[in-house]
């Protein structure tokens, strides 16, 4: 008795368990929702061919265009002046800016120079006798002579009887001689060539100065150079004397200056070429960093875009009948975020913002409709 209830139970539960999983398939909704189909709003311009003139950027520090790296050539005490030697100090030019003792030196420029004098009066009495119509001459150069001021250069000989005459006493020796002690005195002297500012001082006052010992630098602060570097492509472009835009590294100040020179040879490393540009300005540094833009050509019948709309090098994304699609390009010049593109027709609309996930054939809407304007425009 007790299986068969329990055999009852067990059919009764399956045919529940059918009835009840019926019931639930029965009531599943099979309906799916409906996709609605997305449409990106892109950013358009609409083309409009022009002249894109073609700024080539380069960058550099400045350096004065006139610069004196002191050297000493003779050996001596440094001696203070009425400026103290230090960097930051200006001189004018004509002003001594190094002297170095030469009290024991001039002693002896002095004994050479009285030694050409004493050889200059020991002759006088023979020329009066062998040579009267040259007497006079060498006469008055004795007569101007100054022990304290540089030697004069000796009478002009006219004849050959009286340079044998002079040369055969030994006086041509002597005053070259005292001429090249002279030279070599001058240089415990050092006077400043141009008006300037010492930008670098190495020596003290009081301090032995040896020959060779490098003493500091000397610059003029009127004019300076930039030298930059620009790709062999531009170098036939570029022209003396041509005008640059140049501009501090925050854009705060502009200056002008113009080529002054172009390196004839290639740099084999990077292809390139230095140019050197001259600027003046009485804010400027020596050692500033300056960008400067260089007007190197005109591109005709091109249009100027953002870099990053330009996909495989050489092929932008248009918009036709609100689909996107691709076309191919000629690019003829990249700068840092431009590139400078030909052969898109007039009129056509291209995307003005590269859009995330585009592709060809992509339905979008416009957000808006602009002319390009490009012919005003700087690819830089």
């Amino acid at each position: 008795m007790r299986k068969t209830i329990l055999s009852i139970l067990g059919v009764l539960i399956i045919v529940a368990s059918v009835f009840i999983a019926k019931m639930i398939i029965d009531s599943k909704n099979n309906a799916r929702p409906k996709v609605e189909k997305v449409v990106k709003t892109v950013f358009t311009e609409k083309v409009s061919n022009g002249v894109v003139p073609i700024v080539v950027p380069a960058n550099g520090n400045l350096k004065a265009k006139n610069r004196l790296e002191l050297y000493a050539e003779v050996q001596g005490v440094f001696l203070g002046g009425s400026k103290l030697f230090r960097p930051g100090q200006r001189y004018s030019a004509g002003e001594n800016i190094i002297r170095i003792d030469a009290s024991e030196y001039l002693a002896n420029v002095q004994s050479a120079k009285s030694n050409l004098y004493n050889e200059l009066t020991s002759i006088m009495p023979d020329l009066r006798l062998d040579y009267p119509e040259v007497f006079p001459k060498w006469q008055a150069y004795l007569r101007d002579f100054d022990m304290e001021k540089t030697t004069p250069k000796l009478p002009e000989m006219t004849s050959e009887k009286e340079k044998f005459f002079i040369s055969g006493r030994g006086i041509l020796t002597t005053y070259y001689n005292v001429k090249n002690l002279e030279q070599r005195l001058s240089k415990y002297n050092i006077s400043a060539p141009f008006n300037g500012i010492l930008t670098d001082a190495l020596v003290t006052e009081g301090t032995l100065i040896r020959s060779g010992q490098k003493l500091g630098e000397f610059i003029n602060t009127d004019v300076y150079e930039l030298e930059v570097a620009i790709s062999k492509k531009f170098s036939d472009l570029l022209e003396l004397g041509e005008h640059v835009a140049l501009s501090n590294l925050d854009k705060t100040k502009s200056y002008t200056g113009k080529v002054a020179r172009i390196n004839g040879s290639v740099d084999q490393e990077t292809q390139t070429i230095k140019a050197y540009i001259e600027v003046r300005d009485t804010g400027l540094r020596e050692g500033m960093y300056l960008e400067a833009n260089l007007d190197a050509k005109e591109e005709t019948n091109a249009i100027e875009i953002d870099r990053n709309l330009l996909l495989e090098n050489n092929r932008i994304f248009v918009v036709r009948d609100s689909l996107l699609d691709m076309i191919d390009v000629e690019p003829v010049y990249f700068s840092t975020k431009k590139v400078v593109v030909k052969n898109v027709p007039d009129g056509m609309t291209i995307l003005s913002k590269p859009v995330v996930g585009a592709y060809t054939g992509m339905l979008v809407r416009q957000y808006q409709d602009k002319e390009v304007g490009l012919s005003t425009n700087s690819a830089n």
